[in-house]
């Protein structure tokens, strides 16, 4: 485990991982633990950290979406308030996150010490602009399907920070699970909260954190950009040339990803 980034009030902790984030916000009312993840020595990591900054302080855990990566590290938290969507209170499927979770820890004979267990949502968010307010920190919340069906964007006031679970990462392009025309909503909604907010600082789930506005805006037209060239593919069997994955830092693993977005968008536009 490594600190990608620290300043105050956050620090964003990087995954050996798929470089997938985990970030401690330190304010006056609290500490906010976001997606604690991945092996047992790296949540262990953010424990201590956690214990050497909470004093009396109440520690929320969010969830910024359900896939097994981002809620591995729920059980190491015990006493800890939940935040995440109603959608993923909802969860018709929460035992497909731990199987994965299962399958993980049993190919690589990892033992964690603490049980495997879904997330029980205490605060549960279920509109764009919903707040929660402890003094002068202040969460506002949008809901962000697409990626999943119960993915969550948080600002985090007056700080700027914005917390964006499976979006706008600089390692990927969107990876679509769950639909193609809400991802493109969200997008949407990503520019709204850009000029809306003071954002001073973007933590994506995986990959480098950013405190440019240019680059926030960059990475939202390139998500669209790809995701309406995938819909065009997928209409017209058009291929994306090599030099289109060679532009990320891993191509071979990504292209397994991009042939299941197009078997998705395939099915979305009625052609597969």
């Amino acid at each position: 485990m490594q600190i990608q980034f620290q300043h105050p009030p956050l620090t964003v902790f990087e995954s050996a991982l798929f470089r997938t984030t985990s970030t401690v916000i330190e304010t006056p009312e609290l500490i906010l633990v976001v997606d604690p993840n991945c092996l047992p020595r790296e949540i262990e990591f953010i424990q201590r950290h956690v214990q050497q900054i909470r004093g009396d302080r109440p520690v929320f855990l969010l969830f910024t979406h359900s896939d097994w990566d981002h809620i591995i590290g729920y059980r190491a938290f015990d006493g800890a308030q939940v935040i995440a969507a109603q959608a993923f209170a909802d969860n018709p499927s929460p035992g497909k996150s731990l199987d994965d979770i299962r399958r993980f820890d049993d190919e690589y004979y990892i033992r964690r010490p603490y049980p495997i267990e879904y997330p029980r949502v205490d605060k549960v968010i279920h509109s764009d602009g919903q707040t929660l307010e402890f003094g002068d920190t202040r969460l506002v919340f949008y809901l962000a399907p697409g990626h999943t069906a119960d993915g969550l964007f948080t600002v985090v006031e007056p700080y700027g920070i914005w917390l964006a679970g499976d979006y706008l990462s600089n390692m990927e392009f969107p990876f679509v699970y769950h639909s193609f025309s809400e991802y493109l909503h969200t997008l949407s909604t990503a520019t709204d909260l850009l000029q809306n907010h003071a954002i001073r600082l973007l933590v994506p789930g995986h990959g480098d954190v950013t405190t440019d506005k240019s680059t926030m805006q960059s990475r939202i037209d390139e998500s669209e950009q790809y995701l309406r060239r995938v819909v065009r593919a997928a209409s017209n069997d058009n291929a994306f040339d090599e030099e289109f994955f060679n532009r990320f830092p891993f191509p071979l693993m990504l292209q397994k990803y991009h042939r299941e977005n197009l078997e998705l968008a395939r099915r979305e536009t009625g052609q597969g």
